[in-house]
């Protein structure tokens, strides 16, 4: 825990940069509560169950797998947009921010996958896409008329078609009726809606301050929109591109104004819904008002490089080559942990619909394991990607899929059996969403089901000794015991009050051995999982010795 100085210097930081503090964690609203033993698991819709025979996953898909989700172990899910779409970017290009698209079901649907859901002890974040709209939306539809009306400034516009270009943003030319052009968040296909400029330019008069009626009344729409799917059973969001709502925004006040906004709605009328950010910027997202933050492989090379090396001739921590540095990780990530512990959470998701390659690729289950060892044990929140549970792989070489491009090779169905198309679709194979992998050893759910050593298994013992133990839960302090560059094994220990667990992981094809800092003092240690005579004491202190590809977690006293 903090000391009473070590909060009142963070506060401090906080309100000089971002305005007034959130409050701690454990003390914020009841969304921390829930958050606090969250396990979550992100559902890519269309690739996850069809139950129709369409070829693309709904959200009955969804509903018919709840009981496998809950003996996984995780509490709560988080599903990519859902919402009516043209689906040039697979639904982050939503037409109507109100109604289900027809291809997953209805709003019926929706609600009762929340209300099923709940039934089981599972929670239903929904994904906003807060920053842009489809230029096929009825919004940018009457923006870009050229009479005025209510949606004339609701997204970006310059103030002629001759105006090709903007400090450090994108146009899109000569696509409007009005003699203008936009600014997209994304795609061409994406107008970003109107949040303002924190510093408007006064020599281009089109850009607007924050608090000009267009971008409060997009900002009343936001909280329209989230109102309605709170009061359907959503129990909350993750926030697409969260940071950059406001443009120009160089030191984020802004956009931390903004969110603050937001938070203070949510804690007065909503307290037990959570705000998440896509923002991997913990130490600015948390601040300004969200439940927690993700690490990502786009800003964060130090988690990119546990699993995914940053550059060709780098090599990720969790390869069994054993040539990966945990440094480049710790270096990033415990400056961040420092900063937010006791004000929100941090996610360390295994990845997700914009990350290649998969965890799965190119691992064995005895390397998976390791894998999760770490991520099921560390700080946080933890998020698990469909199927990576079961190590399924990306499917190398396909064209791209709504917009996918080069991530539509980790998108592509789950594997739920040995049946025609691996239990997905009862489609035919060229009608499917993507093709499922075509490879004789697969992994499937079936298949692993009945293996106690098997990923899906493991990752359910693993989800279990989690959750029975609060030193391993979200807020459980975490320290590095032996974190030595270029070598293994990786040692930490998590602790909640009087409770204390050394977890040791070593995914090197190779047996290590270390000898504990005498700083580090106990008497016993109880095997929770892994390698049951891993730590062992003489004369001289404790010793971890790890057999290649493996790990381990014990209590000690």
């Amino acid at each position: 825990m903090h000391s009473t100085g070590q909060r009142l210097v963070l506060a401090i930081a906080a309100t000089l940069c971002f305005g007034p503090p959130i409050m701690s964690a454990a003390e914020s609203s009841p969304a921390s509560d829930w958050l606090e033993h969250a396990v979550f698991y992100e559902i890519y819709p269309q690739s996850f169950l069809d139950t129709n025979g369409d070829g693309i996953g709904d959200l009955r898909g969804i509903i018919e797998k709840l009981p496998y989700l809950h003996s996984l172990g995780v509490t709560a899910l988080w599903i990519n947009p859902c919402f009516e779409s043209p689906f040039r970017d697979a639904g982050y290009d939503i037409s109507d921010f109100y109604r289900v698209a027809p291809r997953y079901g209805t709003n019926e649907d929706l609600r009762t996958l929340f209300a099923e859901a709940r039934k089981l002890g599972l929670r239903v974040m929904l994904d906003l896409v807060a920053g842009h709209t489809s230029d096929q939306h009825p919004w940018y539809r009457e923006s870009q008329r050229h009479e005025r009306n209510r949606y004339t400034d609701w997204y970006i516009w310059t103030d002629s078609v001759w105006t090709w270009s903007a400090p450090n943003q994108q146009v899109v030319v000569g696509a409007a009726e009005r003699d203008a052009n936009y600014i997209p968040n994304f795609f061409c296909f994406q107008p970003a809606l109107n949040y303002g400029y924190a510093q408007p330019d006064p020599k281009l008069p089109w850009q607007q301050p924050v608090d000009a009626p267009g971008p409060r009344a997009v900002r009343e729409e936001l909280k329209k929109i989230m109102r309605f799917w709170f009061d359907l059973g959503a129990s909350g969001f993750r926030v697409d591109m969260a940071g950059s709502l406001v443009k120009n925004d160089p030191d984020g006040r802004a956009t931390a104004a903004l969110w603050h906004e937001f938070r203070a709605w949510m804690d007065r009328e909503y307290p037990d819904r959570a705000l998440v950010s896509e923002w991997s910027e913990p130490r600015v997202a948390i601040p300004a008002g969200f439940h927690m933050d993700f690490l990502l492989p786009f800003s964060k090379p130090g988690y990119k490089s546990l699993f995914r090396p940053t550059t060709p001739e780098a090599t990720a921590f969790f390869d069994s080559s054993g040539r990966g540095d945990i440094r480049r990780f710790l270096d990033e990530f415990e400056p961040l942990y420092a900063a937010t512990r006791d004000h929100g959470f941090i996610a360390i998701p295994t990845g997700n619909h914009d990350t290649v390659p998969r965890l799965g690729d190119g691992k064995d289950p005895r390397e998976l394991d390791v894998a999760y060892a770490f991520l099921l044990t560390m700080p946080g929140v933890p998020f698990i990607y469909y199927g990576d549970e079961i190590g399924l792989r990306s499917v190398a070489g396909l064209p791209s899929k709504e917009g996918g491009f080069g991530r539509t090779g980790a998108r592509t169905p789950m594997q739920w059996d040995a049946s025609p198309n691996a239990g997905f679709s009862a489609a035919s194979a060229d009608r499917l969403y993507l093709p499922i992998d075509s490879a004789a050893d697969r992994p499937t759910v079936a298949a692993q089901e009945g293996d106690p050593h098997s990923t899906l298994n493991t990752v359910r013992a693993l989800i279990a000794l989690r959750q029975a133990h609060p030193a391993l839960q979200a807020s459980g302090a975490f320290a590095a015991v032996v974190a030595r560059t270029g070598e293994v094994p990786f040692v930490y220990e998590r602790s909640s009050g009087r409770e204390r667990i050394l977890v040791a992981v070593n995914p090197a094809a190779r047996p290590c051995e270390v000898r504990l800092p005498a700083t580090v003092k106990f008497s016993e240690v109880r095997k929770l999982a892994g390698e049951a005579e891993a730590f062992q004491d003489d004369a001289r202190g404790w010793t971890v010795k790890l057999p290649a590809v493996s790990y381990a977690v014990v209590g000690i006293d």
